[in-house]
Order: structure tokens, then C-alpha cells, then sequence
């Protein structure tokens, strides 16, 4: 095709989107929102792959002790950590102290803490180890010799959720490509019949154009720009207001007992620029489809 066409293609695209502009501006919000929702989950899960990440370089082990122990207990139990290799104690988290990071944490919820008649939560404390080069500690060993220990009530490691949480973050993939999947066919259907409503529009044109002797290429280009065109504004829109939800979101941070959780952060450019070139294919790709069913090549 001669590139001095190409300019004619444009504009008759562009025509093509005026003329049925209605039409195009439902099945533009409605690509959008499903881009929308397919870019939320991306965000979602690469935030909590970017904190599991996070949480798996440091290992951090919660002690929690029995209710009215002695302070020569507390005592004994402090030394037997420290004796640990490479392990070193944070911080000592009383009851009062666990149930006022509690109560912070629920934020406007923490009334509902007003009716317990005592204090549930155990003092604990927390523990570090640090990993030389080559050198594992073995937790589980620690973990049972720990809760042998007199006044340890339990043990909880960050490795031990990190095993639980991946077998949860599997699933959430599994069900991210089932939606991804079906928002792309659900995009294919909204490029489809869009492009398929501007055709019948301009039926009468086609004959006509047919009939001095214009082949099907040429009528059909401008539609399948009218998809590409779609797409890009389908993909740019959808980017925008993501981007804008993530700045309304990052200014506030998660905590939970005083810790920053982790920061919120946006998607990496690479896959941005794939949602974009996702959208601008599905938009080719859904005109294409409509406008060979249309002309039977």
C-alpha cells in the first residue's frame, strides 16, 4: 500500500470515530474499564510480590510468653536468646504495649477493643538473625528448642508465613490469567462489534467504493485504524487513571504495630508499556476480525 494513502487512511479513520462517536465513546469506557481492572490486579500483584520479597531477606522470629510469668523467667528466656547464634533481640513487646500498637493499628476501629474484659494479647519479643555468608540458621531447630523453653508460650518465624503465603500467592496468579483472559476476550467483543457499527453505518460508501473499483484493503485499512486508535486511547486512559489512583493511595503508608509493612509502589515501565501494547493489539486485532467477517476476503 503507497505510503500518500496513508494520510487518506487517517483522516478517514478519524472520520469514521466522529461520525459514530457515540458508539465509540461507550465501547472506549468500556475497554477502559476493563484495562482498569486488569491493571489493578497487575498493581496489586506486584506490591505484594515487592513486600514478600522484602520480608523474605531479613528472618525475624516472634517469641510470645505465657501470661504471668516472672520476671526471673523473662529473664532466663532473654538470655537463652541472646545465647542463640546470630540472633540478637529487637525490641521486648509487653501486653500494655502489644495492645496500644493493636488498638493504633485498627485506627477508627479500636472501640471495638473497649468491651474485652482483660488484655488477650501475650508479651513477646522480637528476634533477628543475622545470616552470614554461606551460614543458614536453622529456625525450625531454634523453634522447638525455644518453645521447650519455661514461661514460651510460642514461636512464629517470617519464613513460616512466607510458606504459607506462597502457595496463596500461586493461586492469586492462577486467578489473575483466568481474569486476564477473559477481560481480552471481553475487549475482542467490545472492538468487534464497535467497528462492525461503523461499517454498517457506511454500507452504502462501501458499495460504492466497490463498485469504481476500490479493493478491500483499501476500505478496510481505515477501520482497523479506527481499532488501533481505540486501543491506544483505551491503554493511555486506563494508565492515567491508575497512575493517578496509585498517587492517592502511595501517600499513605501501611503500618501494623508501629512497622512500615511496605510502600506502594507503582508497576514497572515494562509492564505499562505492555498494557499499552496489549490494548493496541486487541484494538487491531478485534477490527481485524469484524472487518473480515464484513467483506469476506
Amino acid at each position: 500500500m503507497r505510503l500518500r494513502l496513508w494520510p487518506y487512511f487517517l483522516r478517514q479513520a478519524l472520520g469514521n470515530i466522529m461520525s459514530n462517536r457515540i458508539v465509540h465513546v461507550i465501547g472506549l469506557g468500556t475497554m477502559v474499564v476493563s484495562l482498569l481492572i486488569f491493571g489493578t490486579f497487575l498493581l496489586l500483584l506486584v506490591n505484594l510480590n515487592a513486600w514478600v520479597g522484602e520480608w523474605g531477606h531479613s528472618l525475624t522470629m516472634s517469641v510470645y510468653l505465657q501470661d504471668g510469668i516472672s520476671e526471673a523467667e523473662r529473664d532466663n528466656i532473654a538470655s537463652f536468646i541472646r545465647s542463640l547464634p546470630r540472633a540478637e533481640i529487637k525490641r521486648f513487646v509487653s501486653k500494655e504495649k502489644a495492645l496500644t500498637e493493636f488498638r493504633s493499628a485498627l485506627g477508627s476501629q479500636a472501640g471495638l477493643l473497649d468491651g474485652l474484659p482483660h488484655n488477650p494479647l501475650p508479651a513477646s519479643f522480637e528476634v533477628i538473625f543475622n545470616e552470614g555468608e554461606g551460614q543458614k540458621v536453622d529456625v525450625r531447630e531454634i523453634k522447638q528448642d525455644l518453645e521447650k523453653v519455661e514461661g514460651v508460650e510460642e514461636v512464629q518465624y517470617s519464613e513460616e508465613w512466607l510458606h504459607r503465603f506462597e502457595s496463596l500467592m500461586k493461586m492469586i496468579r492462577l486467578v489473575g490469567l483466568v481474569i486476564g483472559g477473559l477481560l481480552c476476550m471481553g475487549v475482542l467483543f467490545i472492538v468487534m462489534n464497535t467497528i462492525k457499527l461503523t461499517i454498517y453505518s457506511r454500507k452504502e460508501e462501501i458499495e460504492i467504493l466497490k463498485l469504481v473499483g476500490a479493493t478491500d484493503w483499501f476500505v478496510k485499512i481505515p477501520f482497523m485504524l479506527e481499532g488501533m486508535i481505540q486501543g491506544i486511547l483505551s491503554g493511555v486512559l486506563a494508565l492515567v487513571i491508575l497512575f493517578s489512583a496509585y498517587l492517592f493511595i502511595s501517600t499513605e503508608k501501611m503500618h501494623f504495630l508501629d512497622l512500615a509493612v511496605f510502600d506502594f509502589v507503582f508497576i514497572p515501565n515494562e509492564y505499562a508499556l505492555s498494557i499499552l501494547l496489549l490494548s493496541v493489539a486487541l484494538g487491531l486485532v478485534g477490527s481485524f476480525i469484524a472487518v473480515g467477517r464484513f467483506f469476506k476476503v
